[in-house]
């Protein structure tokens, strides 16, 4: 389901008028928002396979710093893997990175380590490598990466549509007050309900995240 019928979703629920698109209205705006704010509530509630996604750091030698371009801030990290050397990277804390860079005389080779430390100019995640790569090198970095705010009215949302459209209708309810429909707290125990059984479906298609073990 794109933006605008997203939109009109909620709308036909509230009673209103379906629009052409998403900013026709002040009220189609206000519903706008509400729609990118219950996006932002179901993306963050679970790890969602949709969202996943490759972001590449290409290393040159001498550098430990990189900048994960197209990240932003949100994500969350699958794992990390060193393509050539076929191996998982461990992330650790930035003290330990401090202590690794800035202590002694650091060791250069494959990176084996890696830790987020602070933005660039455009927002996006910055990380540093340890040992500090010494030639050109791929290292893979699997995450769950929110979509980005919903703003073109024909762009399709990859999250379950079902809850995102309860929720943004429940703030809406809760917006307006009681006019003859649910009340905002039951509107809200309905997307509840709704975000449960969409989390239910998805682990038990994605059972490569958990680990059984014997105790």
């Amino acid at each position: 389901m794109n933006y605008l019928e997203l939109v009109n979703n909620v709308l036909v629920r509230l009673r209103e008028d379906e629009v052409t698109a998403p900013t026709d209205t002040v009220y189609s705006k206000l519903i706008s928002t509400f729609v990118n704010d219950a996006k932002r509530i179901v993306e963050d509630s679970f790890q969602w396979n949709v969202l996943t996604e490759t972001l590449t750091v290409t290393t040159s030698a001498d550098l430990f710093n990189y900048v994960l371009t197209g990240s932003g801030q949100r994500f969350r990290v699958m794992d990390v893997i060193h393509s050539e050397q076929d191996a998982f990277l461990t992330g650790v804390t930035s003290s330990k990175m401090n202590n690794y860079l800035l202590n002694g005389d650091p060791q250069k080779g494959s990176p084996m380590y890696y830790n987020f430390n602070g933005v660039d100019a455009s927002g996006d995640t910055q990380v540093d490598l340890f040992p500090i790569p010494d030639s050109i090198q791929n290292i893979f970095f699997n995450l769950y990466k929110p979509q980005a705010q919903l703003t073109d009215a024909s762009t399709t949302l990859l999250v379950p549509t079902e809850p995102v459209i309860k929720y943004a209708y429940a703030q809406a309810v809760a917006e307006r007050g009681e006019d003859g429909g649910l009340a905002a707290q039951e509107a809200t125990a309905l997307a509840d309900m709704s975000l449960a059984d969409h989390i239910a479906m998805a682990e038990s298609r994605q059972n490569d995240q958990y680990v059984w073990a014997a105790v």
